[in-house]
This record gives structure tokens, sequence and C-alpha cells, in this order.
């Protein structure tokens, strides 16, 4: 069964109460509470929000004598909660309770309103003991502010010559931060016991942040570990999202991968598992998120478009890693198919790696699967108003160089079918190709060969490089929801290195809006404007990004793009400015766009901001090593 916790609404947004409850620090103070609890006798709980059965969830209050229980709200009057029907707090008065637990933060005025309903001698206690130190919250006066409450985890690991690096920078700093934010960081060994804890400031406003699994080893002296890294920055501005690249890397040269953050909120559902192909174990990493025990099957993979379900047989500790070899629960699924993950919330989204027997590995997430959405027939006409409306857009890489592979991936539990097309562009901007995948089926598990696309209808690229879109196209039927998604698998035609990527459509580049689309990070759509990270690799390692400039409707002809390089204090080293062709693209390297002189001087560390006032763009990133080893996955904004 699904953790009864609320971890994010399209609503409302992130939900700080679970990450209260969840944040490591945080379980001590609840042994502590619990406590007294515990030998308290018969305990009362007021619950005027609605958080008695969230907090049951994580810190189980089976081993306390819960006589009662009250609430504020009169539509709540009949409900049942912890199994008692509950009362107005009105009628606290008549309780026999020694002990009124307020399950709630910021209590002390919720108590005060209830003050003269206390029975003489009942002791009252709130969440509030479970609260961060006031110098860990950005706002002390409302504790479930989501600012307090910027946090993430990530995949890390050190052993046997594979290492992994975060890498972010201070974004919050341009964002109105007083001072620049600090981190602090808890890293958990597989089976969930605490490594290392540690707090480290961000030196100076734009610096870059880089948590490098070799040196958190050497720093505390650990011997080979893999691990689930809870990240939580402090002091942060008007944005509680922890984003970052991940990089793996090792002391073979051919070690190279990279992928997303983890999106910061657990999910029902997780889509877009590739299963393995010849010669491949497919492995996904479980990184429990929660202070609470993953129940043996309580989590599950299945076919997509499948009912058969099957579990994980192993209970999985808190904040422990499992790793689930995905051909041991179906050896029978074999790429193309993919796979839907049952998390029932206890995992925010996880990263899986594809193992080639005798060959190279990759890594990779998975994305979250939408149950809150229906068939939106509205979608049907907006080519009236917004042209191709939904585009999910990715790279053609050089094709000399690359093999380029898509999959369109089921992502909500509204698709029943997916209606789709494929346009191919040179970098240009002009349409070279054209494929209707037709109204595909939910259990359909179609990969289409770009490169054997383009060769079929004699498409020339004459830049060497594109892009494709994914469009919904309803001439054979169908409908859609907003949500597509697809898989996209590249291949370095000299070492036969692969890299995974996946990702969601928008609207791009329109000034009429539809349902917060397109969308917009720093303010109300539409978002016409671009701001993404590019890290950058260590010598010798050249990094490449892809910049799509995907457009719904007509735009600006050409984009106004400044690539603005910084060293790791962030300080401003260069910049340059180039044009990409409305529905055109941009394959970009760094050692080509900026010379020795002006790399020495950033050093490294160093990062760079694409910022474009003119149009959305959308990238791709990756590191290389000649002909030998590259990484890709999706850069992020902010």
């Amino acid at each position: 069964m699904a953790l009864k916790i609320e971890t994010f609404s399209n609503a409302k947004g992130g939900n700080s109460f679970f990450k209260a409850l969840g944040h490591p620090l945080t379980a001590a103070r609840a042994e502590a509470l619990y406590a007294k609890l515990r030998t308290a006798g018969k305990v009362a709980i007021y619950d005027p929000f609605g958080m008695a059965t969230g907090l049951h969830e994580f810190y189980s209050l089976d081993g306390t004598d819960v006589d009662s229980v009250f609430v504020q709200r009169i539509e709540d009057i009949g409900k049942t909660v912890l199994g008692h029907p509950v009362s107005p707090v009105t009628r606290l008065p008549a309780s026999q309770a020694a002990l009124l637990l307020v399950a709630a933060f910021d209590a002390e005025r919720l108590i005060q309103q209830i003050r003269h309903l206390v029975p003489a001698g009942m002791e009252v206690l709130s969440l509030d003991a479970l609260r961060l130190p006031d110098e860990m919250l950005t706002n002390p006066k409302y504790y479930l502010d989501t600012l307090n409450f910027a946090t993430n985890f990530g995949f890390f690991r050190d052993k046997a010559g594979w290492h992994t690096r975060i890498a972010t920078c201070d974004y919050w700093s341009g964002l109105g931060t007083k001072t620049p934010p600090r981190i602090w960081c808890c890293l958990f060994d597989q089976s969930g016991a605490v490594l290392a804890q540690w707090e480290d400031p961000i030196a100076t406003p734009g610096a870059s942040l880089i948590i490098d699994s070799k040196e958190i080893r050497e720093r505390f002296g650990l011997g080979e570990f893999t691990a689930s890294l809870f990240i939580h920055v402090l002091g942060v501005a008007r944005h509680d999202i922890v984003k970052y690249a991940l990089d793996v890397y090792g002391d073979d040269e051919t070690v190279l991968s990279c992928t997303h953050d983890a999106n910061a909120w657990p999910s029902d559902l997780f889509a877009g598992l590739p299963a393995p192909d010849d010669n491949e174990t497919v492995i996904m990493w479980i990184q429990n998120s929660h202070p609470v025990t993953i129940p043996a099957n309580a989590v599950g993979i299945n076919l997509m478009g499948s009912d058969e379900i099957r579990f994980v047989p192993t209970a999985i500790a808190p904040f422990a890693s499992y790793a689930l070899d995905v051909g041991e629960l179906f050896p029978e699924a074999h790429w193309p198919q993919q796979l839907e993950v049952q998390a029932g919330r206890y995992f925010v989204r996880p990263r899986y790696e594809v193992h080639v027997k005798n060959g190279r590995s990759r890594i990779a997430h998975v994305n979250v699967e939408r149950n809150d959405l229906l068939a939106d027939d509205g979608i049907l006409t907006l080519s009236e108003w917004m042209g191709k409306s939904y585009i999910l857009p990715a790279p053609i890489l050089p094709v000399e160089q690359w093999q380029s592979v898509m999959q369109p991936t089921p992502m909500s539990t509204a698709q029943h079918d997916l209606p789709v097309a494929a346009i191919f562009y040179d970098a240009s901007g002009a349409v070279v190709a054209r494929h209707a995948f037709g109204c595909l089926l939910r259990r359909a598990s179609v990969a289409l060969d770009i490169n054997a696309i383009l060769a079929s209808q004699g498409a020339r690229l004459p830049s060497g490089t594109g892009h494709v879109e994914l469009v919904y196209d309803f001439s054979a039927g169908g409908r859609a929801d907003g949500w597509l998604h697809g898989l996209f698998r590249y291949t370095q035609r000299s070492s036969g290195h692969i890299a995974d990527s996946s990702f969601g459509a928008h609207i791009y580049n329109t000034v009429l809006t539809y349902k917060n689309e397109p969308q917009s990070y720093a303010s109300a759509p539409p978002g016409l404007s671009t701001r993404l990270f590019l890290r950058l690799g260590d010598a010798p390692l050249d990094t490449f990004c892809h910049l799509i400039y995907p457009a719904s409707t007509p735009w600006h002809a050409q984009s106004d793009t400044r690539f603005i390089l910084f060293d790791r204090t962030g300080n401003e080293i260069s910049q340059i400015r180039v044009r990409i062709p409305c529905s055109g693209s941009l394959h970009w390297r760094y050692h080509e766009g900026f010379d020795a002189a002006i790399r020495r001087r950033a050093g490294d560390g160093a990062y760079i901001i694409i910022r474009d006032l003119t149009c959305r763009l959308f990238g791709y990133h990756g590191n290389l090593n000649g002909d030998i080893a590259f990484s890709m996955d999706h850069m992020f904004g902010f």
C-alpha cells in the first residue's frame, strides 16, 4: 500500500509537511517526543489541519494509548482518524487524557486558542518538538514554508574505480538571498546507516557547488560506499527546488555517464524504465526517501500496459538503497519494451543503470507518471491557436558520429493511447522528414531509428546535426492529456558508448497560454526566456551542449543567446553570443567556443549560464572524451 502522505500537488506545488517529518534530523527528535507519549498514559490528539495521519505514517502511534482525536473544522466531524471517530475540539474539556498532542507546527497560537478548553493537569505538546534549529531555517516564523525545506536526494557512489559528482551553482543569490546559502548534507550507506553529516558554506554569491564522492570519502576516511546523499540548502530565496547534474566517472577513461536531479517529491508511479537489450542488465536504484521501512511487496514493476505487477520481496530500511534487477522480476522483458514502477510514494525519482556484458555502463532516470490527469479534448483544437502546441524536442547528434533512437513513453494513467508524430529538422530550422507513429496503444513499445528514417526518406542534414520534435497527431484518432514524454538513446559509433535521456513536452514560444504553458520558472506563464545551467567537465574532457529553439507558433527568426562563463567563485570570465534559427538547433562545444587562455582563467569547477531574453530554448548537455566515451542528458533551468 502507498504511504498516506501528500508529496506534491500540481495545484499547490511541493508539500513541505512530509519533508519536515522526513528530514534526517527529525528522527532523533521524534524518539524523544514519542518516549513522552508512550509513558504519558492516555493521549488525546488535536488535529486542526489533518496532519495526524501523515505523522502516523512516518512515526507510528501504535505504541501510544491514543484515547481520542479532536478537530477544528466542522466539515471534518464524522470522519475517522487513527481509528477514532473525531470530535469537535469544544468537547476537549470532557477528555480524561493525561496529555494532548497538537498535530501541527507553529502551534503556540493554536494552543492559546484552546487553552480555556484544556482540562487542569493535562500536559500539552506539539510537533514543534520536532523542529530543526532556527539557524537551519530560511523563515523561522513559518516552519512549513517551502523555502525551509529546499531538499533533494542524490545517488552517490565511490567504489572500485567508480566515482560520482554532483554539480550545480548558487542560483539563489541571484534571486534575492542576503548572504550566500549553506549546504547541509547527510550521507547514508546502502543499509540506511549514517556515514557522515556535514555543513559547508557557499563562499561567494553565484559560486559553483560541487560534491565529489572521492573528496567526501577522503575527507571522512570512508571505505567504499554505494549511498544516498540527502542535500539540504539553507538560506534560499524564491526557489525551493535543488537542481543538479549527476556525473559518473571512473579511473578508467571509458567510465563516463550522467543524469539529472532526483526530483524532490516521491511519487505513486514512475515510468519510462527500459527493459534490458541483449547482453544488458538493468538495475533500478530504489532510494528509500523516508525514515520508515518500505515493507516487503510494497514496491513493484509491471510491463507498460499490463496489470500484472511483480513485487520486490525484500523490505528496505529507512534511507537505505536497494538495487532492483529488472531482469530478475521480468526475465521475459526485452528492449524496446518498457516498464512502469509502482512506487507507493516511498522514494524520489529513481536512477537506473544499464550494464552491458563485457562493455560499458550508463546511468539515467525514469520520470514521474501522473495519476491525476484526464484526457483533455481541448488539446484537439489547440492547433488553431498554438500551432504545434505541445513539443518534445530532442537532439539529432552529428550523424557521422552518433546513432540516434527515440521512443514515445506513456507517462500518465490517462494515456490509453498515444497519437503522435515526429518532425525532423536540420540545424537551420528546415523540415527534412516526418514520421507518423499513428495512434499507439499504451502497451506498444516502439523504438524509432532516427538515422534510418532520415535515410529512408532521402533526407539530408546539411548542417550534419539537427533535432526531432515529438508532437501530437490526431489524424488516426486518439486523445491527449499534455503529459507527453519520450526516451532518447544515443550511441557513439567509434566506441559503442550509449547514453539515455528522457523528458516531457511543453508549449514553446507563443504569447498565448494554455493551462500554465508555456511554462515559466520565475513568474506566471508564458515563459519566453532562457536561463540554463551548463556544468563543465575537467580536463581531458570537453563539454558539449545541444540547444534547440522549438516554437509552437512562429517566433523571432533568430535567438539572441549568450554563453556566460563563470569561474567556481561565481566571477564572470567571458561571454559569447550566438544566433539559433527558429525551429533550429546548435551543437556547441566548450573547447571551440572559448579559447585555451580563457579556459585556463576559468579553471576547474567553472560553469556556464546560457541566457536568452528573446525565446525559450531547450538543451541537452554532456561530456566528451574524444572518440572513447561520452555522457549526455537534458539540461536544467531556473
